[in-house]
């Protein structure tokens, strides 16, 4: 059986999604905590590793994958069952860009070394750095919501979770966190209750994971 190394850190969206990626694709994992909040990204051991300095980075089959989208096509590839995509091209294309505007139009504005950067050099305080982190929530999710809305079931797409779910529980997570209000998101709010219902995406739950100490 396929063992593997995930340098994580609990909170961080990308590698949250990918263990929730591993989880559905049944391969079991280390999680070795990366605490971001100390920096240990940064050391010269990591970067060594991993020259972006970033979480998640995962070892397995001799292999060293950065970026969690790559990581995911990476696991979809590599154990066919259950896909992340469907078969069809126009389907395909469609969940493709549901994940995408999570992970490249969402997320980046919002994740840690941002939020550090408008505290720090920016001199921004919280009530600014939170409304800066809702903002792009909010925009992405207005057009999340009506790109998903008409060929959504219980999922993004469909009645079966794919790679734009995936994308979507961690985002879902960090929305909540910052009290982003979310009745204008039906589609995505029934989107990540079916998706949490679902062991592989529950036990990937920051609260599940044990922090870096």
């Amino acid at each position: 059986m396929t063992r593997a190394i995930l340098n994580d850190y609990f909170r961080s969206s990308a590698a949250y999604r990918v263990r929730i990626a591993l989880n559905l694709k049944g391969v079991e994992y280390e999680s070795r905590q990366i605490d971001l909040r100390e920096g240990e990204q940064k050391s010269s051991s990591y970067k060594a590793l991993n020259p972006q300095g970033f979480v998640p980075m995962l070892e397995i089959d001799d292999h060293r994958l950065t970026q969690s989208l790559a990581i995911c096509d990476y696991l979809d590839s590599r154990f066919p069952d259950p896909p992340f995509l469907p078969a069809d091209t126009n389907d395909r294309a469609h969940v493709l860009a549901m994940a995408l505007t999570i992970a490249c139009d969402i997320h980046p504005l919002n994740n840690l070394r941002v939020l550090k950067y408008l505290s720090g050099p920016l001199k921004q305080d919280e009530a600014k750095r939170d409304k800066w982190y809702a903002h792009w929530i909010t925009e992405g999710f207005d057009a999340l919501e009506a790109l998903a809305k008409s060929r959504s079931g219980g999922f993004l797409f469909g009645n079966l979770p794919t790679l734009a779910d995936i994308c979507l529980v961690p985002q879902m997570y960090n929305a909540r966190r910052f009290d982003v209000p979310l009745d204008d998101y039906p589609t995505l709010v029934r989107a990540d209750a079916s998706a949490n219902a679902i062991s592989a995406f529950a036990d990937a739950h920051p609260d599940r994971v044990e922090p870096a100490k």
